[in-house]
């Protein structure tokens, strides 16, 4: 299966913390429409990472762009297509 990582680096961690509820509720659409396989924080307070489970790259980067923590400019991103070895 082929997934999509964003790795979501913090940059602005003031603005971060101002919009972390924004960027939840956005994520937590596309976890509800099935196309988030896997999302959380790195536990050094770096950032986070999301995968996504959808049909191309081009639509994991236009999910991963228009991620409120991107838009607002807290975090970068950086997107790696990821082959599970589970079935």
């Amino acid at each position: 299966m082929i997934l999509y990582a964003a790795i979501l680096e913090t940059i602005d961690s003031k603005k971060d913390a101002e919009i972390l509820d924004i960027h939840k509720a956005y994520l937590q659409k596309y976890i509800d429409e099935g196309k988030i396989f896997a999302k959380g924080p790195f536990t050094d307070h770096s950032g986070g990472l999301v995968i996504y489970k959808v049909d191309s790259f081009e639509e994991a980067k236009k999910l991963a762009e228009n991620d409120p923590a991107i838009l607002e400019k807290s975090r970068t991103f950086t997107l790696k297509e990821w082959r599970s070895n589970i079935e």
